[in-house]
């Protein structure tokens, strides 16, 4: 089985309206209907654009839950009318008193799935009061298993083999870095969780700045298509890969029989060969 993704590295640039917002997010749908995508990934972080509206300094994520209703809509919209399963990035909600960074995958008949991220930074503890997620799921599309793993949950192998376990052939991880050091400890071990698990990963951050924005100042991204590292695919895991920094949008086709093939025997059969005799079966966890 073969699908078709794509990944948008996203400008962040200040906007009047939230109409400005959803003008930008349907230009890079429709250009990934454009090209027969079946997923599209937005970054991490990217509806903190809707911050800037105000035009006054910004120093916490508690207003973005007062747009939740608005981007739910334009999202499920957009699916609906493209036929697309779009991952909205993520985007901060509330649920009673806490606030989650929540990635969201929007079905093609409008219906929505959630995964909250799991880990948090310490700018997202101590300075915008984000609570952790308390479960990881997978989610079953027309095309197979996906999940959907935020940023910083990608340095956490064990929450990678959790989900591989479950069934999840492709891992979409929604990024926003600050610097060239948060980009690279990102992609760094998401090339780690392809060779690991025998899976893809598609990953994409946020571009561009947000001048009112604390802790959105700055922004290091580029979108990936990232294999396991054998003779099928590509010799450096990279399928697919943006200009660094580009506001930008990038295309690839996987094929999910690839990895079926290489578990079973390729080069090295890494989630065959685990030593579950000397350390705990995360994957059944």
């Amino acid at each position: 089985m073969k699908l078709r993704v794509s990944a948008v590295q996203y400008q962040l640039e200040t906007i009047n309206s939230f109409d400005d917002f959803a003008a930008q997010v349907t230009h890079y749908v429709r250009t990934a209907a454009e090209y027969d995508s079946e997923f599209v990934l937005f970054p991490e972080y990217f509806t903190t654009q809707l911050l800037s509206m105000t035009g006054s300094t910004i120093n916490r994520v508690d207003e973005l839950p007062a747009f939740t209703d608005q981007y739910i809509d334009l999202f499920s919209g957009l699916a609906k009318e493209t036929g697309m399963h779009l991952i909205g990035g993520t985007h901060v909600v509330r649920k009673g008193d806490n606030l989650y960074n929540t990635a969201h995958l929007f079905y093609p008949d409008g219906s929505v799935a959630e995964q909250a991220k799991l880990h948090m930074t310490p700018t997202e503890k101590k300075d915008w009061n984000i609570t952790p997620g308390e479960s990881i799921q997978i989610f079953e599309t027309v095309k197979g298993k996906i999940a959907l793993l935020t940023c910083y949950d990608m340095e956490f192998p064990e929450i990678v083999r959790m989900v591989r376990g479950m069934g999840a052939d492709v891992i979409f991880a929604p990024s926003c870095t600050d610097d060239l050091h948060g980009f690279h400890r990102v992609r760094y071990t998401c090339h780690a969780r392809t060779i690991e698990n025998q899976v893809y990963v598609v990953t994409t951050g946020t571009v561009g700045a947000l001048r009112n924005v604390d802790f959105m100042r700055a922004n290091y991204g580029q979108a990936a298509v990232i294999t396991p590292n054998d003779i099928p695919f590509p010799k450096n895991g990279i399928l697919m890969e943006g200009e660094f920094n580009h506001d930008m949008l990038i295309t690839a086709d996987l094929d999910l029989a690839l990895l079926y093939d290489v578990r079973e025997a390729g080069s090295v059969t890494t989630w065959n060969d685990r030593r579950l005799d000397l350390y705990p079966d995360l994957s059944k966890s």
